[in-house]
């Protein structure tokens, strides 16, 4: 599926199956590049999330998911964007909703949202030089 939301990108929605997510994830991406190579990724998805997204994967009721989550403190998985709109990595969130919680999710969205989130990271870490992407693992050793 396509869909033009903002001026000048363009989103590809992919069904299909593959020996793993990433390999799934690298299949689309050369599918799309093939038929748009001048076409730049952004992002894959779903990695950032709000709680209607993870609601609607974990087949929970908003309302449920924002009381989990608001109740959490620093036990649960911290927004990386807090405000009008909060924003989660889902990959952290699923997990503490299986160790944490006892939720039964699964497997598939566990590893796509694992794959997607290193994706996104590696896709990030181009705009910037090797000595800034070092400084992180330097801080948190």
């Amino acid at each position: 599926m396509i869909g033009v939301g903002h001026p000048g990108r363009l989103a590809f929605e992919f069904a299909r199956e593959g020996e793993s997510a990433h390999e799934t994830m690298l299949s689309a991406i050369t599918d799309v590049k093939q038929g748009l190579p001048a076409a730049e990724l952004v992002e894959i998805g779903p990695d950032l999330v709000g709680v209607t997204d993870i609601a609607g994967i974990v087949v929970r009721s908003r309302q449920n998911l924002r009381k989990l989550l608001s109740s959490s403190g620093s036990r649960g998985p911290a927004p990386l964007h807090e405000g009008k709109w909060e924003v989660w990595h889902l990959a952290p969130v699923l997990h503490w909703l299986v160790g944490e919680k006892g939720y039964s999710i699964s497997s598939h969205w566990l590893e796509l949202s694992e794959a997607t989130l290193k994706f996104n990271a590696a896709l990030h870490a181009r705009w910037t030089d090797a000595e800034t992407q070092d400084q992180p693992r330097t801080l948190s050793a």
